[in-house]
């Protein structure tokens, strides 16, 4: 790689691409990284779904304590 991701946010990106790209050239894609992929789009979805019910939890929790 010429380009070393900073992050896995980064990774999953170049990733998406290479995939992409193997797929335009009607090329057969590596299960590895198709399964890594979803892996690491799992892991995005569960993170975003942590924060989303965080952020529920805080409104609760500064609602109750105007009170």
């Amino acid at each position: 790689m010429q380009h070393e991701p900073k992050d896995w946010y980064e990774l999953y990106e170049l990733i998406r691409l290479k995939l992409n790209e193997l797929k335009a050239y009607g090329m057969p894609l590596p299960d590895d990284l198709v399964e890594f992929e979803r892996d690491l789009e799992a892991e995005f979805e569960a993170r975003r779904d942590a924060q989303r019910s965080r952020a529920r939890m805080d409104k609760v929790i500064k609602h109750r304590a105007k009170r």
